[in-house]
């Protein structure tokens, strides 16, 4: 029997920093391999993890809810015929619904021989109101769905802060196990054997309680999602409580602030990239560490390039060094590390201009 552990987690939450911790502390010597879902056209986070030694199979298919019956299934098939692992760790979309990703795993024949071990949603701690209040139709799936909860950027969060996030996180998850304490605190064995704590089975029944309908289903070997299923340009209506009743397409999202606190949400099941968009590039130019960490800050500033939720990219310097860069509101890295083929660049948000982002790295 195959192990199968998926890995889930909103946009910059810290996907792929917990993975490689977990291969390098907790799963040594296994034969591994990593299933990477991005959205978008241009992946990045696949050479992060090529370093480390692990092979990577990337599906760039935009929203995983389409690709779970075609591409994702054939992904899984050709990994287990061409590398025979012993486990397997699927990394969803940041914006892909970790239930989708549950329940084609569960409708693959027996023949395959795998199973779902663990069931992981990876939590930004300080961003996780913000992330419900916003994203929820998206965001309160991964946490809905998952066995256990790994809340990354405890390190210096207020205890306050801390405590909201949780009673947040257990309004929509009771049984999932919580793990709050640093990651650099614990080793990935720790990590690991918390995941244990809480039965798979349980968490599924839980999540089909709470979402009493069904958000899609499968016949005949074709994927069935709602989503797929409505017109592309049919109109939604959101409805907010003590905000104004205000009326979307699909290529708008309403964002709220901290005055619509208490709202409730009667969202319609969207297509991911009915509501994030995804930029990518390839790129020859060369940046300096302090201009590439400026042109990262700019995405702060409301309006200049839309709503930036997930910058990353790897870019030579002008030294002929290499700078690996990770943006999430609010947090900027920009590193040296391996060189690549060329540089590569991938932006996801809401309503973000295409356009300028292309005029600021070409």
């Amino acid at each position: 029997m195959i192990k199968v552990n998926i890995i889930s987690g909103f946009l910059g939450a810290g996907k792929t920093t917990l993975i490689k911790k977990l291969i390098k502390e907790a799963f040594q010597g296994e034969k591994l391999v990593l299933i990477e879902n991005e959205f978008g056209e241009i992946g990045v986070d696949g050479g992060f993890l090529k370093e480390a030694g692990i092979e990577v199979q990337e599906i760039n298919a935009g929203c995983i809810c389409c690709s779970l019956v075609g591409n994702f299934e054939k992904a899984l098939e050709k990994v287990i015929e061409t590398y025979s692992p012993e486990r397997i760790i699927i990394e969803p979309s940041g914006v892909g619904r970790l239930s989708d990703v549950q329940n084609a795993i569960l409708n693959l024949p027996e023949s395959y021989g795998i199973e779902i071990e663990y069931s992981v949603a990876v939590v930004d701690a300080n961003k996780c109101k913000m992330y419900l209040r916003n994203y929820g139709e998206f965001y309160e799936n991964q946490i809905s769905s998952a066995q256990s909860i790994v809340l990354s950027r405890t390190q210096t969060i207020a205890e306050s802060k801390l405590e909201t996030c949780i009673n947040e996180i257990r309004k929509v998850n009771q049984e999932a196990t919580i793990i709050t304490t640093p990651w650099d605190q614990l080793t990935g064995k720790q990590i690991l054997g918390a995941f244990t704590k809480c039965d798979f089975t349980t968490i599924l029944e839980a999540h089909e309680e709470h979402h009493s309908h069904e958000d899609y289903h499968h016949h005949e070997g074709e994927c069935h999602c709602h989503a797929c299923e409505e017109e592309r340009h049919h109109e939604h209506k959101h409805y907010h409580e003590c905000c104004e009743e205000s009326e979307h397409t699909h290529s708008e999202v309403h964002h709220h602030h901290d005055c619509c606190e208490g709202h409730t949400h009667d969202h319609e099941h969207h297509h991911a990239d009915e509501v994030f968009i995804s930029w990518g590039t390839e790129t020859c130019r060369k940046f300096t560490k302090e201009g590439l960490e400026d042109i990262l800050r700019t995405f702060e500033l409301e309006g200049n390039y839309g709503t930036v939720l997930r910058a990353k990219g790897i870019v030579e310097a002008e030294d002929g060094t290499w700078l690996h860069f990770n943006y999430v509101p609010e947090e900027t890295s920009v590193v040296t590390g391996p060189a690549e083929y060329t540089g590569r660049i991938c932006i996801i948000g809401v309503g973000i201009e295409t356009a300028r982002l292309q005029e600021l790295f070409a």
